[in-house]
């Protein structure tokens, strides 16, 4: 195998670079946009394949760019000024990058940047061998998170200098290997660190705990990552054996019993056991949904619709039993599957006329919106309506149009959905939002909302938003048909 190696920039290129970040970038973005349009075909394979070096080394010492960027907006909360909450929010909705390329890029930085502390000082980085490794051009985001991945299972018995040694060789070893070939690395470290599992204590389960329900596939199915520690382990194979147990909780069988096998007639589920044709993995799933069908029958009422079960439709798919429901919490459920959960558990259903879409208008003079008006808005909005968010509704406010301090009304066509990242970045300021509910037009009752004033700006001038993101995520028109109302003088 022939390795190619690079050319390395000659030193008299800085002289024509800028100092200017912003100029830098856009110096960056035209290398970009020159290369991708240059003709290829008359270069010879060497050409290509150094090309090719090059380019991956620049697309690494970009990651370490990338993650100096991202330290210094974090540590000035700059995010705030695009009107977002968060870094995570701001990578993911305000770069378009998504949850888990924003997720990748935080933890990369947080590994190999470096970040201010209370008093100023510029802090080294938590990797440092990494950082330099990101900085030479020698490997990516991909190896810097698979260190990361190593580096947070070492046991906290392990010495700072013996922690700090493990980092150095992983990123020794990252430069010839691939992160497959990291991960691999890593596992054998820590195993000679680590030997007989001695060192693993219960601080290290707690911090390594977690479970994390996935997003649902093609055919609205969902898969379970979690790490368990020994007592719900333990606890999780009692309840899977008495609820698990062969003709217990089957869901086709409508003879079989419910609950545990302790509290059923020992001949009913011998009988049931006999038609159970089920695996033992779809045992232990019915076992689990009836407990959890259980527990949400016996929770106590709340006036919050986070913890139940509430689903929107249209009149005409409940009555043709076919399409696809919402959960509050942004689960879809086919409809044949959400009678069967109706028949054990009746879930509040938020039924809409499905040829106008109107809610019903559900007026109220106070502060907090009732409960019927958060079952319509869940039914209108389905989840927070900021452009660009996925929130589900379980997880948004009652936002009023206009503020109710202001003396507006709170009836629902004054109340829109939005999750707490975005109801507290609307107002008037540079970088908040301004939101309301149209009056006229195609979008009549949606909610829409644009930044105020507007805070982006190009080399074509400032650019104006108007985005509905209701549903269909549609474009309003240049032209505003419903200008927002003028709002009422103080006093």
């Amino acid at each position: 195998m022939t390795t190619i190696i690079a050319e390395p920039i000659s030193p008299d290129l800085d002289v024509l670079l800028p100092d200017d970040p912003v100029a830098l970038a856009a110096v960056a973005k035209a290398v970009a946009v020159k290369l991708a349009a240059l003709p290829l075909a008359a270069s010879t394979e060497g050409e290509l394949l150094t090309a090719a070096e090059s380019l991956e080394q620049a697309r690494r010492r970009f990651d370490a760019a990338d993650a100096a960027v991202l330290v210094e907006i974090s540590d000035r909360g700059a995010y705030r000024t695009a009107g977002y909450l968060s870094l995570h929010a701001y990578l993911s909705g305000g770069l378009r990058v998504g949850d888990g390329a924003a997720r990748r890029r935080r933890v990369a930085a947080a590994a190999i940047g470096r970040f201010t502390n209370m008093l100023g000082q510029t802090l080294e980085p938590r990797c440092p061998a990494t950082a330099d490794a990101v900085a030479d051009g020698q490997i990516g985001v991909d190896h810097v998170l698979e260190i990361d991945a190593v580096l947070t299972r070492i046991p906290a018995a392990v010495t700072t200098d013996v922690r700090e040694g493990a980092e150095a060789q992983l990123a020794a070893v990252a430069r010839t290997l691939t992160p497959a070939g990291v991960r691999t690395a890593g596992v054998r470290l820590l195993a000679h660190l680590d030997p007989d599992g001695q060192l693993t204590d219960d601080r290290d389960r707690r911090r390594l705990r977690g479970l994390a329900l996935m997003p649902q596939d093609r055919q609205l199915m969902s898969a379970l990552r979690t790490r368990l520690t020994p007592g719900l382990r333990a606890d999780l194979e009692i309840m899977l054996q008495s609820w698990a147990a062969p003709g217990m909780n089957n869901p086709d069988d409508p003879a079989s019993p419910t609950g545990a096998v302790e509290s059923a007639d020992p001949a009913v589920v011998a009988a049931a056991a006999e038609r159970d044709d089920r695996t033992p993995m779809q045992r232990n799933h019915d076992a689990l949904h009836a407990l959890l069908i259980l527990a949400r029958q016996q929770s106590p009422a709340s006036g919050s619709l986070r913890s139940e079960l509430v689903v929107t439709i249209t009149d005409a798919e409940l009555a043709a039993h076919a399409g696809i429901a919402l959960t509050a919490t942004g689960t879809r459920v086919p409809i044949s599957e959400l009678v069967r959960l109706a028949a054990a558990a009746t879930p509040h259903l938020a039924v809409f006329a499905h040829t106008t879409g109107e809610p019903l208008y559900l007026g109220r003079g106070r502060r907090l919106a009732s409960r019927a008006q958060r079952l319509m808005l869940f039914a209108r909005d389905r989840g927070c309506t900021a452009p660009g968010c996925a929130a589900p509704f379980a997880r948004t406010e009652a936002h009023h149009f206009p503020d109710w301090q202001d003396g507006g009304p709170t009836d629902i066509d004054h109340l829109g959905a939005a999750c707490g990242s975005h109801n507290r970045t609307v107002g008037t300021a540079p970088g908040q939002w301004e939101t309301r509910i149209a009056a006229t037009g195609p979008h009549t009752g949606r909610v829409h909302w644009r930044p105020t004033p507007p805070t982006t700006t190009g080399t074509g001038g400032p650019h104006r938003w108007q985005i509905n993101t209701i549903h269909h995520a549609e474009l309003l028109p240049t032209t505003d048909p419903d200008p927002p109302p003028t709002p009422p003088a103080p006093g």
